[in-house]
């Protein structure tokens, strides 16, 4: 608890000075006020994040964690549950879809094992493993509260150190079948809505699946009755390994002054999470996509942010937050080398 208690002592707002430093600069350039959207948004918010007009973000770097949940024995996923084993090594050996996209882009893949259920360590992982998956939160709570705070932490421990290792960057991911459960959970809970407006397909559930995950998920939150004040408890209720871990990555990015990407729905799930524990964290966080679950939304608009780009994308992994990557060197290339009024002969 000790490290968590730290990090949010360290989270800072946002530098408003700087902030209106770079905007004036951006009215400067030759173009109309405004006419560049949200990418002069990101290169405000980018100032005032790292605290300077002009900033270096050469190295990016996902951060994915993976974890099983034991209420994938109530029927919430399609696929089986070893995927998760088998596949979070894909992402440091680059063969998975984030993978693949991170040699495109010459960024950094951390996979972390936080909750897998297998005895083994896995090639290319990072083990931080809790204990072999969480409980099945349809008959009682998903982990202990130490557990939720060490997910934390955990989370926090890797991205401080990706970005004492240089990162300028982070994109935070995950893997583990069934977690589109938790993180409908989580949703429903601090949204105060009904789970059948927050709950999807995940993998690929059918309408009548679907109708049953939304059910496990209104009976968990009724059994478990986590409370929506405190972000531990409802980790803890409803949550998974993983999704905690998300949390700290984020919270340990706002502590250092790093902007941190988030995926997609699961990463809003975590990023509530992180809101919760401490409302500066927001003001780090950039939403990339618009996922298809039904929940994206409602998170969002409880985040306050809006997400990006539009790709109907619902695989997860960061596959959506890296995406984004090369968005932001662009947004600044042209901060950075477009004339001014002044120079400028248009």
């Amino acid at each position: 608890m000790a490290r968590l208690e730290e990090t949010l002592k360290q989270i800072q707002p946002l530098n408003k000075d700087i902030m209106d430093r770079a905007q004036q600069k951006i009215d400067l350039l030759s173009k109309p006020l405004g006419s560049l959207g949200y990418l002069e948004n990101l290169c405000v918010q980018l100032a005032g994040i790292y605290e300077s007009v002009s900033f270096n973000m050469e190295k990016k770097t996902v951060v994915a964690f993976a974890g099983d949940h034991g209420v994938y024995e109530e029927g919430v996923a399609a696929d089986p549950q070893w995927i998760t084993k088998a596949q979070i090594p894909n992402f440091a050996s680059g063969i998975c879809a984030v993978g693949t996209l991170a040699k495109y882009m010459k960024a950094n893949v951390i996979a972390v094992d936080v909750g897998v259920n297998c005895e083994e360590k896995l090639e290319g992982v990072l083990d931080y493993k809790i204990r072999k998956g969480t409980s099945n939160i349809h008959k009682g709570p998903a982990m202990s509260r130490e557990e939720a705070v060490k997910s934390i932490e955990i989370g926090i421990e890797v991205a401080t150190k990706a970005i004492d290792e240089g990162s300028r960057v982070l994109a935070i991911g995950e893997m583990g079948i069934a977690n589109t459960t938790p993180s409908s959970a989580i949703i429903s809970v601090f949204a105060n809505c009904d789970p059948k407006e927050v709950t999807g397909r995940g993998a690929g559930l059918t309408p009548e699946k679907v109708g049953h995950k939304a059910n496990i998920i209104r009976e968990a939150i009724a059994l478990n009755t986590p409370n929506q004040e405190d972000a531990i408890d409802v980790l803890m209720k409803v949550g998974g390994f993983e999704i905690g871990a998300m949390a700290g990555a984020i919270l340990g990015a706002a502590a250092y002054r790093v902007p941190v990407i988030l995926d997609g729905f699961i990463s809003y799930a975590a990023a509530l999470l992180a809101k919760k524990l401490h409302e500066e964290a927001a003001s780090y966080m950039i939403a990339s996509h618009y996922s298809a679950e039904p929940g994206t939304v409602k998170a969002l608009e409880l985040l306050g942010l809006k997400a990006i780009l539009h790709l109907d994308m619902r695989l997860g992994e960061g596959s959506g937050g890296i995406l984004l990557f090369p968005l932001l060197d662009t947004a600044n290339y042209l901060y950075e080398n477009m004339a001014t009024r002044a120079a400028s002969k248009c």
